[in-house]
């Protein structure tokens, strides 16, 4: 368990410290309280059609992504019956997961620094994954990448969707307050 009361994180006290300034500077704040930060980071497990052919698939990725974030996920579950897809209201088909605080920025050091450099192939998230308010959205196409994750254990792997939520009016402020944090941006 993360004793908050004491700790600050690596990437907290870097925004603090110095990313602060920089924004305030690029952007020509007058104000601190203009100045974008991170709100929230949302992960998002989808098992799709494997939870309707067997429900112990949305324990399993609850299970995993409570250990990626360190903190408990909850089932999402359909809120309408498709009889094409075989599923009926209140059938479980995922999971998801809100960080905020240190935890949030504990996900986001550990993402970019340890996650996403064991992606294979990896060049880069695209730039171009804003929302027009400040918002940013990627996926990752096996959450077997975090070290939280012991290899042998899991039974399948997934697919993960990670949101990151700014105070960010636009997406160039966004861009650059996820630069500051070193995302790596291909575009």
């Amino acid at each position: 368990m993360l004793d908050t009361a004491n700790y600050t994180p690596r990437l907290r006290a870097q925004f603090d410290g110095e990313i602060k300034a920089k924004l305030k500077e690029e952007f020509g704040y007058t104000n601190d309280m203009q100045i974008p930060r991170l709100d929230k980071i949302v992960l998002n497990i989808g098992c799709g059609s494997e939870a309707v052919r067997d429900s112990k698939k949305a324990k399993s990725a609850q299970d995993d992504l409570s250990t990626i974030a360190g903190q408990r996920a909850v089932v999402t579950k359909a809120k309408n019956s498709i009889a094409g897809f075989r599923v009926r209201e209140d059938m479980p088909l995922g999971t998801k997961v809100t960080l905020r605080g240190a935890r949030m920025y504990d996900f986001l050091d550990r993402l970019i620094t340890v996650a996403m450099p064991r992606i294979r192939d990896f060049r880069g998230v695209s730039g171009k994954s804003f929302d027009g308010r400040g918002n940013y959205a990627f996926g990752i196409k096996e959450h077997i990448v975090f070290p939280e994750i012991n290899f042998d254990k899991i039974d399948e792997s997934w697919g993960m969707d990670v949101i990151i939520a700014t105070t960010a009016k636009t997406d160039a402020e966004a861009k650059a307050l996820l630069k500051h944090f070193n995302m790596p941006f291909n575009s």
